[in-house]
C-alpha cells in the first residue's frame, strides 16, 4: 500500500469519526446525554508504542471523583414531594403515578448517602489504576514512590484511597506520600472568585446568548402535561416548572446509572428522545461558557486552572530530575477537569465559538471530557535516568489526545517536553489576572 493511499485512508476514516454527532451517540447509547452524569466508560483504543528506546518512567494525573449520589438531600426529596402532592390531590396520571413510585425508591436508596461516591464510583477508580499500572509498569517497579494528593471531600478521598488499593494490590512494595489538605485546594480545587463573576452576569453577551439558545431548544410543557392530568394545576401549584423538569427529574433520570438501581430501574421512557437531545444540548453550552473557552464572557474561564497546570508542570520538573520519578496523582472535580482539558486544547477542546450552534456541531460534547472518574494523564519516557530531554504523551480519559496545532509531535501521540513546557508556561505568563 502507497504512503499516499494510506494517508487518504487516515483522512478517510478521522472524517467519518468526526461526522458522529451527539445524536448518534445516544441512539447508540441514550446514558451518554446524562452529560457531567455520564458514568465513566473505559478506554477502547489500544495506545500508540512508544518510540524505540524509550520507557515510561512518571505519570502526572488529575481525576475527578468517581460516580456519586446527587448533591443536597433536597435534589430527592422535592420531586417525589411535588408528585406526592399531586396525587394526593388526583392530579398525576398513570405516567405521573408510576415516575412518583421510581422516585420514592429512588429516594430510599440515596438516604444516607447524599453527595458520597457509589459503589461503582469506587469501581471506575480501582480500574483505572489498574489499568495504568498494566499499561505502564515501569513507572511503578519496585519500591517506588507515589504522591497523591486528594481535594477535603469525602469521596475524592475514597477515590484516591481506591485506587491507591489497586495500585498496591499489583506490588505490595509500593510506598505512598497521600494528603487531602486545605492548604491543597489552592490548586486542587481553586475557586477563583473574580473569573466566577464573570461567567455569565445579567444582562452581559453571554447570558443573552444563552437565554436565546435556551429558549430556543427547551419546552418542559409537554412533559409536564404527561405527568399531570392539568396544566393549570402544575402551572399553579409547581414553582420552577423547568428547574422540576431538568435540575430534578432530568438528574435524577441521568445519575441513576451511576447507582445501582441502574441494574433494575430507568427513567428515560418518562422523555421522549428529543426531550433528552435538546436538555443536553442546553446544558452542553451552558458548561461550555461557563468553564470552557467561550469567547462570550472573554475566554478566560478556562484560566481558572492555572495553579493546577502550574503544579503539573512544576512537579513534573522535580519529579523528572530523580532516578525513579513515580507517580503524582491528584484527585478532584469536573470543574477542573472540564477547564484544565480546554486550558491544555487536547483534542481541540479550547478552540473557540461565538455561536452556541456550532459547539455541538464541531463534535465539543462535554460527556466525553468529564464524565464521572474522568482523567487527564501525561505519561512521560526517557531513553535512561540521565535522559534529560524526555518526551511526553497526554491522556484524556485514557485515550491518546492530539495537543495544540503550533505544537509538533516528534511521532504519534508523543511529544518533546521542552516544546509542551515551554508553549503552556508562555500561555500561563501571557494570561493577566
Amino acid at each position: 500500500m502507497t504512503r499516499q493511499l494510506t494517508s487518504l485512508l487516515i483522512l478517510l476514516c478521522s472524517l467519518c469519526l468526526n461526522a458522529q454527532t451527539a445524536m448518534d451517540d445516544f441512539r447508540r447509547d441514550i446514558t451518554l446525554s446524562g452529560d457531567n452524569y455520564v458514568a465513566y466508560r473505559a478506554p477502547q483504543k489500544p495506545l500508540t508504542a512508544a518510540p524505540e528506546g524509550y520507557e515510561a518512567c512518571y505519570i502526572s494525573h488529575y481525576g475527578r471523583h468517581g460516580s456519586r449520589y446527587l448533591i443536597g438531600e433536597k435534589a430527592y426529596s422535592r420531586p417525589y414531594s411535588v408528585l406526592k402532592t399531586a396525587d394526593d390531590a388526583g392530579m398525576l396520571t398513570e405516567k405521573g403515578r408510576k415516575l412518583m413510585e421510581i422516585l420514592r425508591k429512588v429516594k430510599d436508596d440515596a438516604a444516607g448517602h447524599i453527595e458520597e461516591l457509589t459503589l461503582l464510583g469506587a469501581q471506575q477508580h480501582h480500574d483505572i489504576a489498574l489499568r495504568m499500572y498494566d499499561r505502564f509498569p515501569a513507572v511503578f517497579g519496585g519500591s517506588t514512590c507515589i504522591k497523591a494528593n486528594s481535594s477535603v471531600v469525602v469521596r475524592c478521598i475514597l477515590s484516591m484511597s481506591n485506587a491507591l488499593l489497586a495500585l498496591q494490590s499489583r506490588n505490595p512494595n509500593l510506598t505512598f506520600r497521600l494528603d487531602a489538605s486545605k492548604g491543597d485546594m489552592r490548586y486542587i480545587h481553586f475557586d477563583d472568585k473574580k473569573l466566577s463573576a464573570q461567567k455569565m452576569p445579567d444582562g452581559s453577551e453571554a447570558q443573552k446568548a444563552y437565554m436565546e439558545f435556551e429558549r430556543q431548544h427547551l419546552d418542559w410543557v409537554p412533559f409536564m402535561n404527561r405527568i399531570f392530568k392539568d396544566e393549570n394545576y402544575w402551572r399553579d401549584n409547581v414553582k420552577r416548572p423547568k428547574q422540576f423538569y431538568v435540575d430534578e427529574i432530568w438528574k435524577i433520570c441521568s445519575d441513576m446509572q451511576s447507582t445501582e438501581l441502574r441494574h433494575s430501574l430507568s427513567l428515560y421512557d418518562f422523555f421522549t428522545f428529543e426531550e433528552l437531545y435538546n436538555i443536553w444540548l442546553v446544558r452542553n453550552a451552558n458548561w461550555y461558557i461557563t468553564f470552557g473557552p467561550s469567547p462570550l464572557n472573554g475566554g478566560t474561564q478556562v484560566y481558572s486552572q492555572r495553579n493546577l497546570l502550574r503544579k503539573i508542570v512544576e512537579e513534573a520538573d522535580s519529579a523528572l530530575a530523580l532516578p525513579v520519578p513515580g507517580a503524582t496523582l491528584r484527585y478532584g472535580h469536573e470543574v477542573c477537569v472540564l477547564p484544565l482539558v480546554c486550558l491544555l486544547d487536547l483534542n481541540g477542546y479550547g478552540t473557540q465559538y461565538r455561536d452556541l450552534a456550532d459547539i455541538e456541531k464541531n463534535g465539543w460534547r462535554d460527556y466525553k471530557i468529564f464524565m464521572m472518574a474522568s482523567n487527564v494523564q501525561f505519561v512521560f519516557y526517557r531513553r535512561n535516568a540521565a535522559d534529560r530531554d524526555p518526551l511526553v504523551k497526554v491522556l484524556l480519559n485514557e485515550e491518546e489526545a492530539t495537543l495544540p496545532q503550533s505544537l509538533s509531535p516528534v511521532t504519534g501521540p508523543y511529544y518533546k517536553w521542552a516544546d509542551v513546557r515551554e508553549y503552556y508556561m508562555k500561555k500561563l505568563s501571557d494570561y493577566k489576572e
